[in-house]
């Protein structure tokens, strides 16, 4: 199979910055891997997970790559790290899978049970190894990747004076979600040779057209109509403000919002998630004046029977739509937890058919039908109880002194604008170094600038004003317009 495969859906896509390669490799070591399970040479449908992030890459036209450098111990050889590549390859088969390309028909998977891979090893330049494996790193990011004929995974070793310095390993995103690969991770630190459990992607296919599979999709499809009918049609007004590079990122870590955040969820008895969705909902609300706030909520779906392990793509998008005007804020997380638990049942279904629907209902309802705002919650577990500190004294005001000299100001910061294209709006929340980063970004299209970082900081505006007052308002009006 090779890039000229004359089909509707790309087989290569661009990375983040689409750039020519401008090193070139000393050597490479081809590495040989053979299969550690039975599962064989197998072509089938994508499992559910990885037509989700396959429409991702699509939609926003690059391959997602994830992953970056480190540096090597001492006494590391060319043959340890040639090494590592086989145990991931041969362990894992996500990191043996390629896609395969049947005329106009959505690409199938194809998983190989042997094959080589390439290791390539870079001579570190005058800047050093670091400024060399940071390059090395940008080209395999930057690269176009092919679906059907490159593996998942490059990998590099850099040395300096002849001897690895560092280690270069960038994946598509196909290989994994964010807790697929933190189990790989898991298992390369110790090279484990625990039997793998739970359903691979290739099982969960498999599965996913039974009997069992049809029924939940069909009834995640009949929530997904429902929603689809009754919601705003635009989730975002236009812009009074387009840009060009039109798609702009900003972060904004917030040590209040990692204090107060656990504070609400003891008080309201909801998860932290469910606290971040109302404060989210509560925020947009009042910038856009449209509400219920229809968000694709990212679900792990790792809570599920043999899908607590793999290593592989199993996250979906779900859907919600929360109505959260005319209600206390504590009002609006009750109400993000019930709307939640719904959510997460009918987040596990076949891309291919929400797609269909969707284009189905936008007929009926207008091609101004969106539902192109996503949140995503990648911290770590849910902090349920407030610290020793925070239950003596309710909390410290923001902006003022924190014992220990713990930082209490939040940062705001732009980062790159570009005209790599994302959804309409994207919010990631992540544990930092001193609270919670919240990342926005936006099509200037539908979110100018200017309401991107209102919309940061009104979020831990939300939780600063509920922190102390369970009947503070969200002060979105009943009568908010669907536009």
């Amino acid at each position: 199979m090779n890039g000229e495969c004359e089909s509707r859906y790309p087989v290569t896509l661009p990375g983040e910055v689409p750039s020519a390669p401008l090193l070139k490799p000393a050597d490479r070591v081809l590495v040989p891997f053979t299969a550690d399970d039975a599962a064989g040479h197998r072509v089938c449908p994508m499992s559910w997970g990885q037509k989700e992030i396959w429409q991702a890459m699509i939609n926003q036209r690059n391959w997602l790559p994830m992953g970056g450098t480190k540096p090597l111990p001492a006494g590391t050889t060319l043959q340890d790290v040639a090494e590592e590549l086989r145990y991931l390859v041969s362990r894992f088969p996500s990191m043996r899978t390629r896609l395969h390309y049947e005329g106009d028909a959505w690409p199938l998977q194809e998983l190989f049970d042997s094959g080589e891979i390439a290791l390539e090893v870079f001579d570190a330049d005058a800047a050093g190894p670091a400024e060399t494996a940071s390059a090395v790193e940008a080209q395999y990011r930057n690269t176009d990747y092919n679906f059907a004929e490159d593996w998942p995974v490059r990998m590099a070793v850099v040395r300096q004076d002849g001897e690895p310095a560092y280690m270069v390993a960038i994946m598509c995103h196909l290989v994994g979600d964010g807790v697929g690969v933190e189990f790989m991770l898991r298992d390369v630190a110790v090279l484990s040779t625990e039997p793998q459990t739970g359903l691979q992607q290739v099982d969960q296919a498999e599965w996913q057209a039974s009997p069992a599979g049809l029924r939940q999709s069909a009834g995640a499809l009949r929530y997904w109509e429902k929603i689809l009918r009754t919601i705003p049609p635009r989730p975002l007004p236009d812009s009074a403000d387009p840009r060009s590079p039109r798609h702009w990122r900003a972060e904004y870590d917030s040590p209040a919002l990692r204090r107060v955040l656990p504070v609400l969820a003891e008080r309201t008895g909801a998860s932290a998630s469910s606290v971040l969705l109302a404060m989210y909902s509560v925020a947009l609300a009042r910038i856009t004046g449209i509400n219920p706030v229809v968000s694709r909520t990212i679900v792990s779906n790792r809570f599920r029977p043999g899908l607590a392990t793999p290593v592989c793509q199993i996250a979906q998008g779900g859907i919600c739509a929360l109505d959260v005007a005319g209600l206390t804020f504590d009002e609006a997380v009750d109400r993000a937890q019930r709307d939640t638990i719904t959510m997460f049942k009918y987040a596990y279904f076949d891309p291919e058919q929400v797609t269909a629907l969707f284009q189905q209902v936008s007929q009926e309802r207008g091609p101004d039908l969106n539902i192109s705002c996503f949140v995503n919650d990648r911290r770590g577990p849910d902090l349920r109880s407030p610290n020793a500190a925070n239950a003596e004294s309710g909390a410290i005001a923001a902006g003022q002194p924190a014992e220990d000299g713990e930082p209490t100001e939040s940062v705001f910061r732009w980062l790159p604008a570009r005209d790599i294209p994302v959804e309409r709006l994207f919010i990631h929340f992540d544990d930092t170094a001193i609270g919670i980063m919240i990342t926005v970004c936006a099509d200037t299209h539908f979110l100018s600038p200017a309401h991107m970082e209102a919309l940061a900081r009104g979020m831990e505006a939300v939780v600063l004003e509920a922190e102390y007052d369970p009947a503070a308002p969200t002060r979105v009006e009943t009568a908010a317009a669907h536009v």
